[in-house]
C-alpha cells in the first residue's frame, strides 16, 4: 500500500532525479486510488477517500462539489436544475491532487488544517493542472494570508472608508447557485484616508464574504459591474490592478463570470491598461454585455426572481455587509 510516506519519497526522487513530478503520476496512480480509508489519516482526507474504488464512491470530491449532480437554489420560485461541469472533477485532477497535497505537506506541513481537496484542485485549473505550479501558488497563497489576514477575516470596523462609499452589494443567486455581487464603478475613489492597504482590505473582506455566502457544493460567485456615470475620478488603475492581482492569486478560480455593464468610452481606454494584467481564464470569463440586451442577457444566467431590482428584477440592492 501506498501511503503519504510513500507519496513523499516519489516527490523526493523527482527532485533529486530533476524531474517533473507528472511524470511520476501515471506509476503512482493506480497504487493512490486503492488506498483503503483505514489506513488515511482521517482529519487530511476528504470524504472521497472512504471507499475501495473510485466507481463505487459514493461520497467521493465529485459528489461533494456536484451533489446529486444537480444545483437548486433554496428559494422555491428560483428552484433550477442545472448540470455544473466546472464542479465534475476529472481523472487526471483525482491523481494530481495527492501529489500536491504531499508537496504541500512537505513544505508547509504546519498549513494542512487550512487545505482541503477542493481548493487544491481549484489551484489546479488556475495552473492548467501542472502540479509545480499549481502548489506554489498555493504555499504563495497561504503565506500571504497568514501574514496579511492573520486573524483569518477582516470586519467592518478595519475597512471604514471603503464601506462608506456604498459601491458593493450583494444579493440573490444566478441558475447555478453562484451568490451574485453588484459592483458600482462611480462611487469608487482612491481611499486617502485608508490608503491602498485599506482597499486591499476591503477587497479581501468582499471576497471572504462572497464566499462565505456560497451554498454546499458551489465555488464561485458571479460579479455584475455596472459603469454608468463611470468618469476619470473613478479611473483608479493601481486599485484596479490591485484586485486583479488579489482575484487571480489568491482566490484563484472563484469568479464565476463579471458582466460589465454600460461602459462608457473613456473607460475602454482604461480597460487597454488593465487589460494585459488579466489571465487567460479570468478572460473568458467576462462579458461586456451591449445596453440593448442587457435584461435578456442577465436572464440568460440569473431568474427575475434573483435580478436586482434596478435591472428589471424583484431583489432590492443590499449592501455586501449587511449580506
Amino acid at each position: 500500500m501506498l501511503c503519504v510516506w510513500h507519496v513523499c519519497y516519489i516527490y523526493q526522487a523527482a527532485t533529486i532525479h530533476k524531474l517533473k513530478l507528472e511524470e511520476f503520476v501515471e506509476r503512482a496512480t493506480y497504487k493512490i486510488i486503492s488506498l483503503h480509508p483505514l489506513q488515511q489519516n482521517r482529519k487530511r482526507r476528504m470524504a472521497f477517500w472512504r471507499s475501495t474504488t473510485l466507481e463505487s464512491n459514493k461520497h467521493d470530491l465529485n459528489t461533494y462539489a456536484n451533489p446529486t449532480t444537480t444545483m437548486t437554489t433554496t428559494t422555491t420560485s428560483t428552484a433550477t436544475t442545472t448540470t455544473d461541469k466546472e464542479a465534475t472533477t476529472t481523472h487526471a485532477e483525482l491523481t494530481k491532487i495527492p501529489l500536491m497535497r504531499a508537496f504541500i505537506e512537505t513544505h508547509d506541513p504546519s498549513s494542512m488544517h487550512e487545505v482541503d481537496d477542493l481548493m487544491m484542485r481549484r489551484f489546479l485549473r488556475a495552473r492548467d493542472s501542472d502540479v509545480d505550479k499549481a502548489s506554489a501558488m498555493l504555499l504563495k497563497c497561504l503565506k500571504w494570508r497568514r501574514s496579511f489576514v492573520p486573524n483569518g477575516f477582516f470586519s467592518v470596523s478595519e475597512v471604514p472608508n471603503e464601506i462608506t462609499q456604498d459601491k458593493v452589494f450583494a444579493q440573490g443567486h444566478d441558475n447555478r447557485g453562484r451568490p451574485i455581487a453588484v459592483i458600482f464603478g462611480a462611487r469608487h475613489f482612491q481611499n486617502k484616508q485608508g490608503g491602498l492597504d485599506e482597499f486591499k482590505r476591503f477587497v479581501v473582506y468582499a471576497f471572504d464574504k462572497l464566499c462565505a455566502s456560497m451554498p454546499d457544493g458551489q465555488e464561485k460567485f458571479v460579479g455584475i459591474a455596472e459603469l454608468k456615470g463611470w468618469g476619470y475620478s473613478n479611473s483608479d488603475v493601481r486599485g484596479y490592478i490591485t484586485a486583479l492581482s488579489i482575484l487571480q492569486d489568491y482566490y484563484p478560480e472563484r469568479l464565476g463570470k463579471l458582466f460589465i455593464l454600460h461602459a462608457p468610452y473613456i473607460f475602454m481606454k482604461v480597460w487597454k491598461v488593465i487589460y494585459p494584467f488579466i489571465d487567460n481564464n479570468t478572460r473568458k470569463k467576462i462579458v461586456f454585455v451591449e445596453n440593448k440586451k442587457l435584461k435578456s442577457t442577465l436572464l440568460e444566467d440569473i431568474e427575475e426572481s434573483q435580478l436586482p431590482e434596478i435591472y428589471g428584477g424583484q431583489l432590492p440592492l443590499v449592501p455586501i455587509q449587511d449580506s
